[in-house]
């Protein structure tokens, strides 16, 4: 009987679950965790939802606060600076402490915190939290130290700015009003001091009653009623004289300091004066009002609103009196607050105001009231961001130093804006960094009403370059468009861009792609366009013999599309192209305008795809976009297939549905007809809608998404591109169950090869190996052209496009061109697909391909000549390949046909191909199509966006997760570097709008106007100090008004020491349950905690090494001195013993 060898059973099943092949060399990865830091640099755009204002006359910085809770911080152009409150309470008031570099905030929360602007961080010094009443006003005159703040209750506190402490005096609502006065004065509205007696306290309550309190005798010295109704502000005239007031009904009041009988004068600015028997006309209220003076004629009275309620259609205002002149600027938005800008910041001088900063929900506004007519300043910040609503952005960091001036070259001829002031932007505080990155970076936005912005975005600074309109080329009213999809049908969805041949490519969200070139001169031609039915179905099947196998379908290696073949491809059991199939499509969404159109110098339209219309449903909307220039390709994709078009030749090359890719290898069995349904495009990223919500929902919980069984993730990407109301009616229907097609070797390996039949995906169930249910749904999600391995047995590279789907696919479409020169411009380009098929878990998100260094290989490209030139130099330039500056040279390009014999393949041919789904990343070695390395990145989350991105001179792997993680990965082992929870996936706009970028730069849409940048590189990180602006610089304040001589011989005014009344000493201290004091990071305490880096811990020891030195310098002089004396006490005492030794005692 032969023996049973138990050892043999276990090496057999060791080698069949041996891991993945390894590289056959050894690549040395020089990236660690060292180098990677993530920080946020600075934030560009409007404050999103501002709620507060103040400005430093003498510093000259302008503080915007919001309803976040985030503050920004505005100087010079290019000088800007963001902060943030720990909790999300909004901002309600910002006091500058003028000249002092600091400000205090007041929040929501009923918090007050004190800021330290001198350095290029600021942090918070200290802050206070009340616990029984809520604050509703703060006063803090200038030069003083006390800070008055008042409360819902009516009550007013004073703490001391410096140690923000509260003392114990305290103003009472119930000792301000009057004995016989019943009812409560309702919260303090308005705080201020009498600009030439600081001892009188102006109290305004909402009710109306005004109160003159004496913080000496502690008592109420004048009582003031107003009738007109609701109080909303109070404004001092310089000389302390007399005070206005606005109201609810839309009067202006104005009272004598010594007469709290009556008001000296009562009128409404707007309102038409009442007749006999007849009301006053009724008007919005004037929300606040602004007294100041001039030397050199009436004072000026500015206030907001107070319109007539029956002039209808009127916009919100700002109205400016001076004397008998009474102007009304009408405004784009709710104004939120303004500020008269005056030279000075004494409040009892005359203000002469320059200028009026008003905010609004949505912009700045500066007017020019040294100009007549009050223009506006032209505002230098990039706040016009969301001119119209963002929709999508690409930043190109370490991009051509050329492009910058291109661009701006073009935008500055672009018409520029009339009717702007002439003087220069009052706001000009801080100064810029003392260093800066030494590349360019770009960002573009796409924007709702089809427009692109290109912004400089080189070090921390923001200047728009170039706008681009893509709604020009189309007529004004759009074509066959429901009322569903009428809101925004230019809406931007994708960019992309090559930047060495400046050769743009915009997707619009009525399915519209477009083609730029760029063009130093003006041209008129016509818009070629293409129209392409992109649409998939199948037949009707219902419910097909699983264990059956399909029919063999055409091989690959035919011929699926070419330049003359009109974008049909050939015949499949997926695809109709019958008569009756074509009387179901349709025309585009959008009409392009027919006959020659003027094309001004910059981007000029090349080319127009446009999708139509199938069946009167509007085609889905693009997910992906990709552009070769030296190929001459443009290729996209959505939820119903792919589109290769030849940009050369202005023809479709490839038009097909997804599953028709896959050929015989087809994974799925597709029963249910594909619909080109799509979700309604939103407004903006800014809208939080209902299809939001449902993002928002997706995102959070993306387990319920996700079978864990068959590693299939049906992730946002893949399953959202429907109706909102096809979303709202599946949610309770039960989702497909999927399972594997294969097992993880046969998914690695080459499973679509027409030459293998092993290595087809069948649909027959085995104990290994089982079919994948039902689907309905597979889109076209990533896409790259390339140069590289396309089958197992090729020797060579050739140009290729990789196709990733939304169910974790990944294909590979062989492109045969023709040589370049004369023959690309007339014959046809073949496009196949290889049969290489590769599998992950989730959606495909990002394709990259490295070199046996593991360095990324750049995409081929034509570099850009100016159109003049090009005829010159055509023949000199065709067929030459130009990289990338700062990437490593392509070594080994073949472009000929493949030699016979598979032994010519040498090393320096292997290649890598990265490749990042929402659940995994594999590295997969070519040709041999092994996997190399695997990881699954997240089982509790999914990656929103991924890229392989350079840093530091190698590459890495990035990923941004829903959960708000960010995390790299060394290439090609896929080694975890990084994983920092940096930011909760708040709402899909963040995910929509994130971008990594090379350097280790990236940055996203935090709110719907404002742009975010963060880098991942830890040498950025230590830069970044030097490259932030200073807010503070070192200033004198000017000399307050000159009291003449006989005004101070007859007037007394009162100087006290505020700390008489309200220090420890004389007020005592505050109960403990008012408020509660919390230190802050931002003292001295905090400036000593962060000297704790290593710059400062070897400057210390170096100045105790020196003192030491010192030390030990003045140590070794006095044991000199020591020494010195000690041998002249011996020298005399030896002088002293030979003078007695020989004598008798009787003789000394």
């Amino acid at each position: 009987m032969k023996k049973f060898n138990f050892k043999k059973v276990l090496d057999g099943l060791t080698s069949s679950s041996a891991p993945p092949a390894k590289p056959e060399t050894e690549i040395t990865e020089t990236l660690g965790s060292e180098h990677f830091q993530v920080s946020k640099t600075v934030r560009h755009g409007f404050p999103y939802q501002p709620t507060a204002m103040a400005y430093d006359p003498v510093q000259h910085i302008l503080a915007i606060g919001c309803k976040s809770g985030s503050i920004r911080l505005f100087g010079r152009p290019g000088v800007d600076c963001h902060v943030m409150h720990d909790n999300d309470a909004a901002v309600l008031q910002l006091i500058f402490l003028v000249n002092e570099g600091a400000l205090v905030s007041v929040c929501s929360d009923d918090s007050l915190h004190l800021w330290n602007l001198r350095q290029k961080r600021p942090a918070i010094l200290h802050s206070l939290k009340y616990n029984r009443e809520r604050i509703t006003y703060c006063h803090l005159p200038f030069q003083s130290k006390w800070l008055y703040i008042g409360t819902e209750r009516g009550n007013v506190h004073i703490a001391n700015i410096e140690s923000f402490v509260l003392s114990g005096y305290v103003i009472n609502w119930n000792k301000a009003i009057e004995l016989s006065q019943r009812t409560h004065p309702g919260p303090v509205v308005s705080l201020s001091d009498n600009p030439t007696d600081s001892t009188k306290l102006l109290i305004g309550f909402e009710t109306g009653m005004i109160v003159q309190w004496d913080l000496k005798t502690k008592t109420a010295e004048c009582r003031y009623a107003c009738e007109q109704q609701t109080l909303h502000s109070l404004a001092w005239h310089h000389e302390g004289k007399q005070f206005m007031c606005s109201h609810s009904d839309g009067s202006l009041s104005v009272w004598n300091y010594r007469s709290p009988s009556k008001p000296a004068q009562v009128f409404q600015p707007h309102g038409h004066p009442a007749q006999k028997g007849s009301k006053p006309e009724a008007c919005r209220p004037i929300m606040k009002v602004a007294w100041p003076t001039s030397r050199t004629g009436d004072p000026f009275i500015v206030f907001s609103d107070g319109l007539p309620y029956e002039r209808s259609g009127r916009r919100p205002c700002i109205t400016v009196m001076q004397g008998k002149s009474v102007t009304v600027l009408e405004m784009e938005y709710p104004v939120v607050n303004f500020l008269p800008v005056s030279s000075t910041p004494w409040p009892n001088d005359f203000q002469d105001p320059y200028a009026i900063i008003v905010l609004l929900e949505n912009d700045l506004v500066v007017i020019d009231l040294t100009t007549p007519g009050y223009p506006c300043f032209q505002n230098p910040y990039p706040m016009d961001l969301h001119e119209s609503p963002v929709t999508c952005c690409t930043y190109y960091a370490d991009c051509p130093p050329e492009m910058i001036p291109a661009f701006y070259t073009v935008g500055s001829r672009q018409q520029k804006k009339t009717g702007f002031s002439d003087k220069n932007w009052p706001v000009k505080g801080g100064e810029w960094g003392t260093s800066t990155c030494s590349y360019p970076e770009i960002i573009i936005t796409g924007h709702a009403d089809g427009s692109l912005k290109f912004w400089d975005a080189s070090a921390v600074t923001l200047q728009l370059l170039y706008k681009l309109r893509t709604s020009k080329i189309f007529e004004k009213q759009p074509l066959n468009q429901s009322t569903e999809y009428e809101e925004d049908p230019f809406a931007i969805v994708k960019i992309a861009m090559c930047c060495e041949s400046r050769i743009l490519c915009v997707a619009g969200t009525s399915g519209h792609v477009i083609v730029y070139r760029y063009n130093k001169v003006e041209t008129t031609v016509d818009v070629p366009t293409l129209e392409i039915a992109l649409v998939y179905e199948v037949d009707d099947l219902d419910s097909p013999d699983t264990d059956q196998i399909p029919p063999p379908m055409p091989p690959p290696s035919s011929s699926v599309g070419s330049a003359g073949s009109g974008g049909m491809p050939s015949p499949s059991p997926h695809h109709s192209t019958s008569s009756e199939g074509a009387e179901k499509v349709g025309s585009p969404l959008l009409k392009v305008k027919s006959g020659p159109q003027k094309m001004v110098p910059g981007y000029q339209v090349d080319l127009c795809a446009q999708l139509v219309t199938v069946e009167g449903e509007p085609p889905s909307q693009i997910l992906c976009l990709a552009i070769n220039s030296l190929y001459g390709l443009m290729a996209f994709g959505n939820m119903q297939g792919l589109a290769i078009v030849d940009i050369i030749q202005k023809t479709t090359l490839l038009n097909l549905g997804t599953p028709d890719l896959y050929g015989s290898a087809d994974p799925y069995t597709r029963t249910q007809p594909r619909s080109p349904q799509r979700k309604k495009p939103p407004a903006g990223l800014g809208d939080l809608g209902e299809a939001q919500a449902v993002e928002q929902e997706r995102c959070r919980s993306p387990t319920t998404e996700r079978d864990e069984s068959n590693g299939v993730c049906l992730s946002p990407t893949g399953t959202t591109r429907k109706k909102l109301a096809d979303i709202k009616r599946n949610r309770n229907q039960p989702r497909p169950r999927m399972s594997k097609a294969h097992s993880t070797a046969s998914m690695e390996g080459n499973g679509g090869d027409a030459d293998s039949k092993d290595g087809s995906f069948s649909r027959s169930r085995s104990s290994s190996m089982s079919s994948l249910e039902n689907v309905s749904a597979e889109g076209i999600n990533c896409l790259s052209f390339t140069e590289s391995y396309t089958r197992k047995t090729d020797p060579v590279t050739s140009p290729c496009l990789w196709v990733g789907t939304t169910l974790g696919s990944v294909l590979v479409i062989v492109l045969n061109l023709p040589p370049q020169g004369d023959q690309r411009l007339t014959q046809p380009v073949i496009v196949s697909p290889s049969g290489t098929i590769l599998r992950l878990k989730g959606a495909i998100l990002a394709m990259s391909f490295l070199d046996c260094n593991g360095m990324t290989i750049p995409p081929l490209f034509a570099k850009w000549e100016d159109p003049k030139k090009k005829e010159e130099n055509r023949e000199a330039k065709d067929g030459q390949s130009m990289q990338r500056r700062g990437w490593q040279q392509l070594q080994h390009l073949h472009r000929q046909k493949a030699p016979s014999s598979p032994t010519a393949e040498t090393i320096s041919d292997r290649q890598f191909v990265v490749i990042c789904s929402e659940k995994q990343a594999k590295v997969i070695s070519l040709p041999s199509q092994t996997c190399a390395y695997k990881l699954n990145i997240t089982e509790t989350s999914f990656v929103c966006k991924a890229d392989v991105v350079s840093i530091a001179n190698s590459v890495c792997l990035a990923c941004f997760l829903a959960n708000g993680h960010i995390m790299t990965f060394s290439l090609p082992s896929l080694r975890p570097l990084l994983d920092s929870d940096f930011l909760p996936l708040a709402d899909m706009r963040i995910a929509q709008t994130f971008s990594f970028s090379n350097c280790g730069q990236a940055l996203y849409l935090c709110t719907p106007s404002e742009i975010q940048r963060i880098t991942l590189a830890a040498d950025t990180c230590e830069s970044l100090q030097e490259m932030l602006c200073e807010l503070f610089l070192p200033v004198d304040t000017p000399e307050g008004p000159k009291q003449s001589f006989f005004k101070g011989l007859f007037s007394s005014p009162s100087i006290v020491d505020k700390e008489e009344l309200f220090g420890e000493a004389a007020s005592g201290k505050a109960s403990r349950s008012v408020a509660k004091h919390i230190p802050g990071t931002g003292g001295i305490e905090g400036v000593k905690a962060e000297a704790g880096s290593a710059m400062a811990e070897v400057q210390k020891a170096r100045m105790a090494l020196v003192e030491r030195g010192e030390k030990l310098s003045e140590l070794e002089e006095r044991t000199e001195a020591l020494k010195v004396g000690s041998e002249m006490y011996a020298s005399s005492a030896h002088q002293v013993m030979e003078k007695y030794k020989n004598k008798k005692w009787y003789q000394l």
